[in-house]
């Protein structure tokens, strides 16, 4: 007897020029379960979900839904069959209210003589009985642009709910969240399965997906690698199956050769009295200084300032022995300092851009022939050269970089701010988003840079990254410095202490 399933994906293939983004994958998903979907960056996970929210068209195969053929032509279409997703980054609408961005696009509407007015006293009240099936309490009139990305992701939750959703796509819900918010948001997700939603998860963080999934479907290189009851896996297995091979260490073996001072902090404050204060700390060269702390704690703040983003009240800056002013990143690049921001989609790559505008973007000045021209033969050189060295997986450097994944646009972007010759280089979460595979390249980037000489602080949320890859770790809380640990001995409760409590 043929087994009932809510929504099939059957034989789903679909191609794009030069690229053979999915092969006959098939995707079966039971009511009232968590399915999670897991794959390198590249294995065609957001793909498939795409043909099935109808961004995407695929060129073979059939969706079904309850058994029934179905075609989802547009994002609209998949809403009113039910199927509804959430992204990793949404985007709201960020000056305008909660409840207008919870109805965008079906706003209530009454009767006013002869013309329609929004009824927002509706919207109030059937925004607040949404945020109730899942328990979250936001006044609705509140702006978007006053919330957390945390918040802001609950409330894109219940706008799947209000479509009275079956299937919601979750993608990389907890990219961007805390411990206590992963929790809460595992709550939600186990109280809309007992209520007979599905959920196809989608992330890189394997201890999640063992801990929420009923079943793993495992992706590689477009195909259709596997499914799995979660409770037949473990986390090595995972891995193995999504990169084809053992991955018998997380991190690459360094050869750390830590030589002289070359960057020193003294007494770093803030002139918003609620960022950071006091922060004194130095960089040698050849040396990984990982960043630690919980959301919230300036790390990233700190660093934004040693690069000339932020504006300083006090403190003092020496490059090798020599005090520096740096008032702007135009100084810190003189100063070879570079700077990978953590969201690399909102201030990291131009994404209708090539991957060679992105990659020789903030080195445009060498390029400048006597004429007032680029030198487009030297800019496609040092691209070439770049995609090689960092193994940016693509057919052209004329790509563009919205069309690479997630492991393969941050290589494009650390290969910018390598043009520029850099002693200093700050990575802000160097790996966010990005899969297994991936993060190891990432790894071994970072490694051979440092073996090179370079200096880097790598901020990162991911505690075995920070112990894996650091040679020491300043642990932040509260915009202080809370202490710093030798990499060699560091432990995470050790890291936890340190970033749950400052002590004066």
């Amino acid at each position: 007897m043929e087994e009932n399933y809510l929504l099939e994906l059957n034989n789903i293939s679909k191609e794009f020029p030069g690229v053979k983004a999915l092969d006959d994958v098939t995707l079966k998903l039971r009511a009232g379960t968590v399915h999670a979907l897991v794959g390198e960056n590249g294995a065609g996970k957001s793909t498939l979900m795409k043909c099935l929210f109808g961004i995407y068209k695929q060129d073979k195969g059939e969706i079904l839904l309850n058994g029934e053929k179905i075609e989802t032509n547009s994002s609209k279409e998949a809403l009113d069959l039910g199927i509804a997703m959430i992204h990793q980054e949404p985007h709201p609408v960020k000056f305008r209210n909660v409840m207008e961005n919870m109805w965008l696009g079906r706003l209530p509407m009454k009767n006013f003589g002869p013309i329609k007015l929004v009824d927002e006293k509706k919207m109030y009240k059937d925004t607040l009985e949404a945020f109730k099936s899942i328990d979250l309490n936001v006044d609705p009139k509140t702006l978007v642009v006053k919330l957390s990305a945390s918040v802001v992701q609950h409330i894109e939750i219940a706008k799947a709910v209000s479509y009275n959703a079956k299937v919601i796509i979750m993608d990389e819900p907890t990219s961007s969240l805390t411990d206590d918010e992963v929790g809460n948001l595992f709550k939600i997700i186990k109280d809309l399965v007992n209520k007979g939603v599905s959920i196809i998860y989608i992330s890189h963080k394997m201890e999640e997906i063992l801990q929420i999934s009923d079943e793993v479907t495992i992706m590689r290189d477009g195909k259709k690698i596997g499914t799995w009851n979660a409770s037949e896996l473990d986390t090595d297995t995972i891995i193995k199956k999504m990169v084809g091979r053992e991955m018998t260490n997380r991190f690459p073996v360094r050869e750390s050769k830590i030589g002289e001072e070359v960057l020193r902090v003294e007494g770093l404050t803030s002139t918003d009295v609620k960022s950071f204060k006091d922060v004194s700390f130095t960089l040698k060269k050849g040396e990984v200084l990982g960043v630690g702390g919980l959301v919230g704690s300036q790390r990233t703040e700190v660093m934004e300032a040693v690069f000339g983003l932020r504006k300083l009240q006090s403190g003092k800056m020496f490059i090798k022995g020599k005090e520096v002013k740096i008032k702007s990143p135009i100084v810190a690049k003189k100063n070879k300092i570079a700077l990978l921001t953590e969201e690399r989609r909102a201030t990291g790559v131009f994404p209708v851009l090539s991957i060679l505008e992105n990659t020789v973007i903030a080195n445009q000045s060498k390029y400048i022939t006597s004429y007032g021209i680029l030198n487009d033969k030297l800019r496609k050189n040092d691209t070439d050269k770049s995609i090689e060295k960092l193994k940016v997986k693509t057919t052209s450097y004329k790509t563009k970089i919205q069309n690479l994944s997630g492991g393969n646009q941050q290589k494009v972007l650390i290969a910018r701010w390598l043009l520029t010759e850099p002693d200093i280089l700050i990575l802000d979460e160097p790996t966010r988003g990005i899969d297994v595979g991936a993060k190891y390249e990432i790894y071994t980037i970072i490694a051979e840079l440092a073996k090179q000489g370079k200096s880097i602080i790598m901020i990162t949320s991911e505690m075995p990254e920070l112990i894996g890859m650091s040679d020491r770790i300043m642990v932040m809380c509260e915009g202080h410095l809370s202490g710093i640990l030798d990499g060699k001995t560091a432990t995470e409760e050790k890291v936890m202490t340190l970033a749950s409590k400052y002590v004066q």
